[in-house]
């Protein structure tokens, strides 16, 4: 019995109406920046497999120190212990964040680092005495993932439909511009002394659609922010270790956020691995004698040893010099292709930061994630053995470091073909 049919009987995928599903691809083996399926047909990962494979499958260092760190440690509790990997990982992870970040908080994932950062700034203020800070502003079209308060503070949408009634309030702002900065400065004074946070995307919203703004009006929005004593939340999952160009993202910035929220390209894509760190204001606001001020939460594989071995692999890897080039590589290729493409009639915006390249098709009024246009690109991608996910009518390039300019340039002439044909 293949693959799919087993798959088919057992397995329920995310983000996937199950009823008439588009075929699930049975994959066995990933090599580079490669994926090869049951039937040996070879496909280039062009979005890191959701963004987290950024050194290519199976990369060899990462395997010999999960490989090492499996024969001497796999797991043991957080609460109470530690060991070696997790100690290490904070203590290089944390020089690396702009600003003065001073500890880490270990989650699993993505979603509940948003939840932990979310905790920590709601639970600040409680324990300083200031029980009415309790509002958060997000960005309206944000992502910030799939449990209770990460959906909260995303931008209200298919994902979050069936639950909107049970998500808490959040003030949503738009994306800061030359026009709008002035008055979204005045709303966050307006509202300063019910506001415990604000979190966002530095620069580009991913799941959103790959959008993109300034790092000028972000300096503004979080100095106004610091002005009136608001936590403010930098939720990094997406844009940090090189995706923009940096190390990370809010390394553009003059103005540096309290808390980082941190996973996928944490561990080169090899298993789940979340943080939450923030600076000295925000941990000290929790030392007490006092047990109801301690931040009760926590998980039954957190800092799990792996995991941060694979991080401290990964750290490894891009932290050498040829990483950052073949990033710049990757940044300038985009950026080339893109001028080639600019005011194609195709296309309604083309945008790009680092090693993000986004075409945004013309599709009307039809420009949800639900667009039909969607699997019609998807398929073709695919049969040209090319992984692309659009996100509705958005197309987007974000490729792990090691792909090769021939293969850039086989997905520029595929994206050109494309363009021709659909």
């Amino acid at each position: 019995m293949s693959l799919i049919v087993r798959d088919a009987k057992v397995i329920w995928h995310p983000y996937t109406q199950m009823k008439n599903p588009l075929p699930h691809i049975p994959i066995v083996r990933g090599e580079g920046v490669y994926l090869y399926d049951e039937n040996g047909k070879k496909y280039i990962d062009a979005v890191s497999s959701w963004w987290v494979n950024i050194h290519g499958h199976a990369h060899p260092h990462i395997a010999a120190k999960v490989f090492e760190q499996l024969n001497t440690l796999e797991h043991v509790i957080f609460a109470g212990f530690t060991h070696e990997p997790a100690v290490q990982l904070a203590e290089r992870l944390l020089p690396l964040l702009p600003g003065e970040q001073a500890k880490v908080f270990y989650t699993d994932n993505g979603s509940t680092a948003v939840e932990v950062a979310l905790k920590m700034c709601l639970q600040y203020w409680g324990n300083i005495g200031k029980q009415t800070r309790k509002k958060i502003i997000a960005f309206k079209n944000a992502y910030h993932g799939d449990t209770f308060g990460a959906m909260s503070v995303s931008g209200r949408s298919i994902f979050t439909d069936p639950f909107n009634q049970l998500l808490f309030d959040v003030e949503f702002i738009e994306l800061p511009n030359a026009q709008n900065i002035e008055s979204l400065k005045s709303r966050i004074n307006y509202l300063s002394n019910e506001v415990a946070c604000f979190i966002f995307e530095p620069m580009v919203l991913g799941a959103s659609g790959m959008l993109m703004y300034e790092a000028q009006y972000l300096d503004q929005l979080i100095e106004t922010c610091q002005k009136h004593g608001i936590l403010t939340i930098a939720d990094e999952v997406m844009t940090g270790f090189g995706r923009t160009g940096k190390y990370f993202s809010c390394e553009a910035l003059t103005a540096k956020p309290d808390i980082f929220c941190l996973s996928k390209g944490l561990t080169g894509g090899t298993m789940p691995l979340g943080v939450t760190t923030c600076n000295s204001k925000v941990f000290e606001a929790f030392l007490s004698d006092d047990k109801l001020k301690t931040l009760y939460h926590g998980h039954s594989f957190t800092a799990n040893p792996v995991a941060c071995a694979a991080s401290l692999a990964s750290l490894d890897i891009l932290l050498k010099p040829e990483t950052l080039k073949n990033i710049k590589r990757i940044e300038t290729r985009h950026a080339a292709f893109a001028e080639s493409i600019k005011g194609h009639v195709k296309l309604k915006d083309i945008r790009q930061r680092g090693t993000i390249l986004v075409m945004e098709w013309e599709t009307g009024d039809d420009t949800t994630y639900l667009s039909g246009l969607r699997d019609n690109l998807y398929l073709y991608f695919l049969e040209r053995g090319i992984v692309l996910r659009p996100l509705g009518n958005v197309l987007y390039i974000l490729p792990p470091y090691v792909i090769s300019d021939e293969d850039l340039a086989y997905i520029y002439k595929t994206i050109l073909k494309a363009l021709e044909e659909i």
